[in-house]
């Protein structure tokens, strides 16, 4: 067999070996950037990846057509724009790596569509209790996950474990000023508080003053961390915010704030995919090369015979 498969690759069989070759190159790269718009997962970084295609493709065509500057600077930009989104993207190219590592390309190639939804009761009860939290001036800081589990390691310290419903009177005796756990952050995945007392790495970038130690927080984790958002109540004024991607958005009254959590948990609301499912793609793939095929026999006259699904 090793003998056989030798001979083949030595075999000179002209342009079929080439465009085999080239096909075999193009579905890996093509598998690759699949990988890559999985692990993204979202449509508003999918023009950051086009640019960065585009980038690689200009550099080669203007290296094949030889044009030394032009390819020299566009390698240098391409080497950039990687770093960048090295930078950007470092959670997700993380998880990236690690599942590469694991071997799980399953995962690598099922893109995750939904957001995990919060039931309204569980809204209006963390509403309501930063709403009280909010008029009797107490500190508090929330982490809502909004898909997958965030990472222990992406804590500095886990805190205490819970596993309690969410409730207003639950989240109320946590951030008591006389409770054992309400210096730190309270973590709530769908409706269940996993634990109190968490302590959050601080927004390392220049940030202004008025920001205490909470708000420094939220901006720290979300930028960090991008599948939880953080609810920010202010122990010197009572101020509510809400941070997100690393950008704080406040000050909000306890409406505005439950109609930004019913915006991104609604049940209703799906991420929308990057990347589709491998059969979806095929199904496009051949459904733009039937088009394809039936203009091109209609420029001779012919009609393209009909695939057996739509025979009778």
């Amino acid at each position: 067999m090793r003998d056989w498969w030798k001979q083949w690759l030595t075999t000179d069989f002209g342009w079929t070996q080439s465009l085999l070759f080239y096909a075999i190159d193009l579905g890996l790269v093509l598998a690759l950037i699949y990988m890559v718009l999985v692990i993204i997962g979202e449509r508003r970084t999918l023009w950051m990846v086009r640019g960065f295609i585009l980038l690689m493709l200009a550099s080669a065509i203007s290296a094949r057509l030889g044009l030394p500057l032009l390819s020299f600077v566009l390698e240098k930009l391409v080497v950039g724009s990687a770093v960048a989104m090295a930078v950007t993207f470092q959670s997700e190219f993380r998880r990236f790596l690690e599942q590469l590592g694991r071997g799980e390309f399953r995962q690598l190639l099922q893109p995750g569509r939904r957001i995990v939804p919060k039931p309204d009761s569980v809204i209006d009860e963390i509403v309501d209790a930063v709403r009280e939290l909010s008029q009797n001036r107490i500190g508090a800081l929330l982490i809502l996950e909004t898909d997958s589990p965030i990472d222990e390691r992406d804590l500095k310290v886990p805190g205490v474990k819970l596993n309690a419903e969410v409730s207003k009177e639950i989240l109320l005796t946590i951030f008591h000023p006389k409770t054992a756990l309400h210096d730190g952050a309270c973590l709530i995945r769908g409706s269940r508080v996993v634990a109190a007392a968490v302590i959050l790495p601080l927004y390392e970038r220049p940030a202004p003053r008025q920001l205490g130690t909470r708000h420094r927080a939220a901006l720290g984790i979300t930028e960090k961390v991008e599948n939880c958002v953080c609810v920010v109540v202010s122990e010197e004024t009572g101020s509510i915010s809400l941070a997100e991607r690393g950008i704080l958005n406040k000050p909000l009254t306890s409406s505005k704030l439950k109609e930004l959590l019913e915006a991104r948990f609604s049940p209703a609301v799906e991420r929308e995919a990057v990347a589709p499912s491998i059969r979806g793609l095929v199904n496009q793939i051949g459904n733009r090369v039937r088009i394809l095929m039936t203009r091109f026999f209609a420029l001779f006259g012919l009609n393209l015979p009909a695939s057996p699904r739509n025979k009778k």
